[in-house]
């Protein structure tokens, strides 16, 4: 899927490139929870190896209702429920292992208990305590992606704060608490260097340093968060401060974003002109008047229009007058959309990017299982279905069941 993406887009720009914003330079947005996954799945070997006596003692005890017995019986005299079947985890899925560890770690005693009982192999306390760290790794991963998955609402703007926190989770030496944390970490840090990570590597021979230090990040998602009232500016400088080497690439990466904004601004000008130049002038011909209430207020949206045009002539653009003024209160309530759709008279060429460019996915999870849902209604003895029914059926489903919290439908290898 993601290499059809890949295709897709380059076909796009090879074809409509005139018709697309800039050509169409930042078109192509990666699904963040593909490359999420690529990460984990790098350093499963790690894991695996680390847990294995874990895996195999759960798989001792799920091999036969009786030693399942055996199991329940334990753990109902220490106050747990009992278990219909032990969860066990999938190779391609890294997200079952972190469920599995979970689930281990909940009944561990109970495990130590069955395993002394039947004179099985069991994990000493310093494996507990290395797959404790991985399970608390892998939670951040799991919670990642949950993120990045969302679709029901917004989320581009959030990319660079899950950058942020992917490199935190790589480097801070308070995540790796076991050798074996360092060594994944390594692994996965490898990896993100491929895809996300701006970083200057100083100690990297001339030759084979990226020839631009321009940031390889997709810049519609830093626009995104740019366009986040939360964030603005200041949120660039804190996360080129973060990733950076030194204080002049701080600056040349904020300048190389504002630069980009400025350009799209721009760009939704010109639109916004075009768009107004060919509208339909109203009729001046015999007209009905209606009420004098509603005239009234008519007028008064046509002054505020009119002031906020005159306003941005006069004194300031648009972008001056977002950047001067106080960044929002960050709730966790707060609707980014909303504070756009409220302040499009102020705002009316930033707030359509905002539109726009908050309205990115960062993942092709929903997409994917739309096309999934697909195959399943058109299959091989259903497959008369007129276009505009499968469509409707499609969208029924889709309307019809909202996952609670909006959440990810998993990871898969």
């Amino acid at each position: 899927m993601p290499a059809n993406n890949t295709s897709a887009c380059e076909e796009l720009i090879k074809y409509h490139k005139y018709e697309l914003l800039l050509e169409g330079q930042h078109l192509h947005v990666r699904c963040c929870a593909h490359i999420l996954n690529i990460l984990v799945q790098d350093g499963m070997k790690i894991i695996h190896g680390a847990i294995d006596k874990i895996r195999e003692l759960l798989k001792h005890v799920d091999s036969s209702p009786a030693r399942l017995q055996d199991f329940n019986t334990i753990a109902s005299r220490m106050g747990l429920s009992t278990k219909n079947g032990i969860y066990l985890d999938v190779p391609n899925r890294w997200n079952s292992t972190w469920k599995m560890l979970v689930e281990a770690q909940r009944y561990k005693s109970v495990l130590n208990s069955y395993a002394s009982q039947k004179l099985e192999i069991s994990p000493s306390e310093q494996e507990w305590k290395k797959a404790e760290a991985i399970c608390e790794f892998l939670k951040a991963f799991e919670e990642l992606t949950l993120t990045v998955s969302a679709h029901r609402k917004p989320t581009a703007h959030k990319f660079l704060p899950v950058v942020l926190c992917i490199r935190h989770a790589l480097k801070d030496p308070g995540w790796q608490t076991h050798d074996v944390l360092k060594e994944l970490a390594l692994v996965m840090q490898t990896k993100l260097d491929k895809y996300w990570d701006p970083e200057e590597k100083e100690n990297e021979e001339p030759n084979r340093r990226r020839k631009s230090k321009e940031i390889e990040l997709n810049v519609a998602l830093v626009i995104a968060t740019f366009l986040d009232p939360r964030r603005k500016e200041d949120y660039l400088y804190f996360f080129y401060s973060k990733v950076c080497s030194n204080e002049e690439m701080v600056s040349k990466q904020v300048v190389i974003a504002l630069d980009w904004v400025k350009k799209y601004v721009k760009e939704y000008e010109l639109l916004a002109a075009t768009s107004t130049a060919f509208s339909t002038p109203p009729s001046q011909g015999n007209t009905t008047i209606g009420s004098p209430i509603a005239g009234k207020r008519k007028l008064e949206e046509e002054f505020a229009q009119y002031k906020s045009r005159r306003r941005s002539r006069v004194h300031k653009s648009e972008l001056d007058t977002y950047l001067d003024e106080s960044c929002e209160e960050d709730t966790l309530d707060f609707d980014v959309l909303g504070w756009w759709k409220k302040s499009a008279v102020k705002y009316p060429i930033l707030s359509s990017m905002a539109r726009d460019f908050l309205a990115i996915p960062l993942s092709t999870v929903a997409s994917e299982l739309a096309f999934s849902c697909g195959g399943r209604i058109l299959g091989d003895t259903r497959s008369s279905l007129a276009p505009e029914m499968l469509q409707a059926l499609v969208c029924a489903k889709d309307w019809l069941f909202i996952p609670k919290g909006d959440e990810g439908q998993g990871h898969e290898g």
